[in-house]
């Protein structure tokens, strides 16, 4: 299995995943177990779009929603201002398509630009981020049903920091770091579709705890 690819598999499937539990309390009737962040597991099926980006990093979480419902929510233009807890606005200037361009501007005042390379209707999309002119990181967006009233939700991030650094020097920035620095992130970011997703409002802003990158000062 590839290390690089995303892993929608759902809580159920225990090993060696590791696992962020859910902060408040669980949606009635349901586990809680069932609703956690998995990180850095693999999807056989999926092949590794980038190999020449060492350790991408993963996250998924499971929404108790129909997968259907999911693909909507992130194929909406200007989506990331609704369900993104680090998002101030989310200027759209193509959609949708392989060809959709937009901007997300953070709420420290960071603002990268996203282009799309691949559209999989239904499924997902892959894109490059990144400051305009500037290196860019690639993400992939899945969503994978699980169940006629559930799917989960992932993303993997090949970020761009540390791709040029030597391995035997880049593992200990990456391990003690930029790894702990992007699940962090994207925790919250899927926490936040989630919630968009579940309660039909828009997540506030830094709702899940502040992040050192994005929520700006205050």
């Amino acid at each position: 299995m590839r290390p690089g690819a995303l892993c929608l598999a759902v809580s159920e499937t225990g090993g060696t995943s590791l696992r962020e539990p859910l902060l408040g309390a669980s949606l009635p009737g349901t586990a809680a177990a069932a609703f956690e962040v998995h990180y850095d597991l693999p999807m056989p099926e999926l092949d590794d779009p980038r190999p020449d980006f060492k350790w991408p990093i993963s996250a998924s979480r499971r929404i108790a929603a129909p997968a259907d419902k999911v693909w909507k929510v992130i194929a909406t233009p200007g989506n990331l201002e609704p369900c993104h807890p680090f998002c101030a606005k989310n200027p759209v200037f193509e959609w949708p398509g392989s060809e959709s361009r937009d901007e997300i501007h953070y709420l420290g005042g960071r603002v990268f630009e996203r282009r799309f390379c691949r559209w999989l209707e239904g499924v997902g999309y892959d894109l490059e981020i990144g400051r305009p002119g500037g290196r860019t990181s690639f993400v992939l967006w899945r969503v994978l049903p699980a169940g006629a009233q559930s799917c989960q939700l992932g993303i993997t991030v090949y970020p761009s920091v540390l791709q040029n650094v030597p391995v035997a020097v880049r593992w200990l920035p990456h391990a003690l770091y930029l790894r702990p620095m992007l699940r962090k992130y994207l925790s919250s970011v899927l926490r936040g579709f989630e919630w968009f997703v579940t309660r039909d409002e828009p997540v506030p802003r830094n709702h899940f705890g502040r992040h050192p990158w994005f929520s700006g000062r205050g």
